[in-house]
């Protein structure tokens, strides 16, 4: 199914749909029904982003996103998760979740019944897609939204259900503490991701010991304080990227302490370095980048 995006409304209010806002009205229909094909699945090509974050909403069907182009990003519970070109994200049944969308955004998306996601990941999640997934996704693109039931169908959608449930998770993932105080820190970290104070400062301001910072930290992540606050800054560099702004001013505006610094550590959790990354964020997956692994492998960043 194709679906174009239409412009993004001004009238979005709390509550209202988060992405299917901006489908036609046929295709959004679906995220709210159980009942029907399975599976409905469609293309999406939007010219322009959302000028602000969709607010916290959920569908009765699991979402699929898989981007080819531009950056999407989206908030649970759990955490933030951003969608570079190459990864797809998965959204189970009923999650509350907002929706933020920075410049053009191209791509595909299926909405799935909830009973067919009884052995699918129970969290939202990154996930790579692999060169079959991609295959079937486009099978499924080019069913008709009202589609028969058929044994060949049927097999496509048990062979796309498998590929979910096997896929490779992307650390794309900025997961979020509890703790008030500890999220009083993430907090204002993602505020200013350049703020340069160090672990002990921070335990300090947010009424902690730096041993109980470390290790109530990593119980409720599952990073370090420093892997933590790392992966928020790629995250907002994703961001700024996405905006046009240039490597030099990223690395400043984020803290790093040189532009060649940023691109190093960009590179090791990428795969690729920042131009690279541009490259294929506008035109889509350069050869020998692997979809499998969304991101490229080191091996393939040159």
């Amino acid at each position: 199914m194709n679906v174009t995006f239409k412009p993004p409304p001004a009238h979005v209010k709390a509550g209202e749909p988060g992405p299917a806002t901006l489908l036609r009205e046929e295709a959004l229909d679906w995220f709210e029904r159980n009942d029907g094909p399975p599976v409905i699945a469609f293309r999406f090509d939007s010219p322009q982003g959302l000028a602000r974050e969709v607010d916290w909403h959920q569908h009765v069907r699991a979402q699929l996103i898989c981007v080819e182009r531009g950056l999407l990003t989206t908030r649970t519970s759990h955490g933030t998760w951003s969608l570079a070109p190459g990864s797809a994200g998965w959204m189970p049944p009923a999650e509350p979740h907002t929706v933020h969308i920075d410049g053009p955004l191209r791509g595909w998306g299926m909405v799935l019944a909830a009973p067919l996601c009884a052995e699918l990941p129970a969290d939202p999640c990154v996930l790579g897609i692999s060169r079959l997934a991609q295959a079937v996704a486009e099978r499924i693109c080019d069913w008709p939204q009202d589609y028969e039931s058929t044994t060949e169908r049927q097999h496509i959608i048990n062979v796309l259900l498998d590929e979910i449930r096997t896929a490779p998770r992307q650390r794309m993932h900025l997961p979020m503490p509890r703790d008030r105080r500890l999220l009083k820190i993430a907090s204002q970290l993602l505020a200013d991701p350049a703020d340069e104070r160090g672990l002990a400062q921070w335990a300090h301001w947010a009424g902690l010991s730096p041993r109980s910072l470390t290790r109530h930290f990593r119980d409720e992540t599952t990073l370090s304080f420093a892997q933590w606050r790392q992966q928020a800054r790629l995250a907002e560099a994703l961001r700024q990227l996405s905006e046009g702004r240039s490597v030099a001013d990223i690395a400043h505006a984020l803290g790093f302490s040189s532009a060649s610094a940023f691109v190093t550590v960009f590179r090791r959790h990428f795969g690729l370095p920042p131009g690279r990354y541009l490259a294929r964020a506008g035109h889509g997956l350069e050869p020998g980048l692997d979809p499998a692994r969304g991101l490229a492998s080191p091996a393939a960043s040159g």
